[in-house]
């Protein structure tokens, strides 16, 4: 049985922080669920590519396995992609950042979500891949304490990348990754603009609130923890909007939620199988 505190990725400011983190007892069960650590992840090649899919899952039913989405990608070329080699690269970078594997708790219950209302889905992917992507989590801090109309340059992504990581990454590299981290962050509504982007807010749904709440249950929070965590606070939506689509996604019946005499409740009915609940038990 695994024993220790529940540190949680939505808490790593900073890379070295994430790598105790990652060292921690509670790495393995994280990593069952579908979280991912290292010092490298999907935004080293590309972004998190939401055009690609949002024509995937569209066109593959949610009851598919991963064998399924490899066929549409690569066999039958779902995504119009030049060459064979272009095909399975783009597996391999899908399935990097999603998994698309429904036994993997992370994308099982994304995928779920995905179909309960299209205007969570840029919010969505890039949860799931700030879940599943070390170095687009080095930016996440630097993206949301930006105010509102605050601009940013890939320059300015580059400096931050290299802080934590030093000479770890060559200039070419560090530029690449921030244009990819930046493209991700305005595929998911938090930035616009082209060469000076600017911070704005995205558009947050009741399967949004469901989808950070429930991963931060799987790091082990509980009750009104759950609004304080970090995955919540992507969503930067004030208290009261997020009890409110709390509210609405309990209504719609996505989870579980009860607030009253200075109690609050979040369940999710359903969610994990036997076996996941006892390996979150290990937690």
């Amino acid at each position: 049985m695994r024993t220790g505190p529940a540190r949680g990725i939505s808490t790593a400011r900073e890379s070295g922080e994430e790598l105790r983190y990652a060292d921690s007892v509670n790495r393995d069960v994280l990593e069952y669920f579908g979280f991912k650590f290292g010092v490298s992840g999907g935004h080293s090649s590309r972004t998190m590519m939401f055009a690609e899919l949002e024509t995937l899952l569209a066109a593959v039913p949610y009851e598919s396995t991963l064998a399924n989405y490899t066929e549409q990608i690569v066999e039958l070329n779902l995504l119009s992609k030049p060459t064979v080699k272009a095909r399975q690269l783009t597996l391999r970078h899908l399935t990097d950042l999603y998994s698309l594997d429904p036994e993997v708790p992370l994308f099982r219950i994304f995928r779920k979500l995905w179909g309960a209302d299209v205007d969570a889905h840029p919010v969505l992917a890039l949860t799931l891949s700030l879940a599943r992507d070390p170095i687009l989590r080095l930016s996440r801090d630097f993206i949301l304490d930006l105010p509102a109309g605050q601009s940013i340059t890939r320059a300015d992504t580059e400096k931050l990348l290299r802080q934590p990581t030093g000479d770890r990454f060559s200039a070419a590299s560090l530029k690449s990754y921030a244009q990819n981290i930046n493209g991700s962050w305005t595929q998911a509504g938090y930035l616009a603009g082209r060469v000076n982007k600017q911070r704005q807010q995205p558009i947050i749904t009741p399967a949004n609130i469901t989808y950070s709440l429930f991963l931060a249950y799987l790091e082990g929070v509980t009750g009104e923890r759950l609004f304080n965590s970090g995955w919540v606070g992507l969503l930067g939506e004030s208290e009261d909007r997020l009890y409110e689509l709390a509210q609405i996604a309990a209504l719609r019946e996505l989870l579980v939620f009860r607030r009253a005499g200075g109690v609050t409740e979040v369940r999710f009915p359903d969610y994990l199988t036997q076996d996941e609940l006892e390996e979150l038990a290990h937690e």
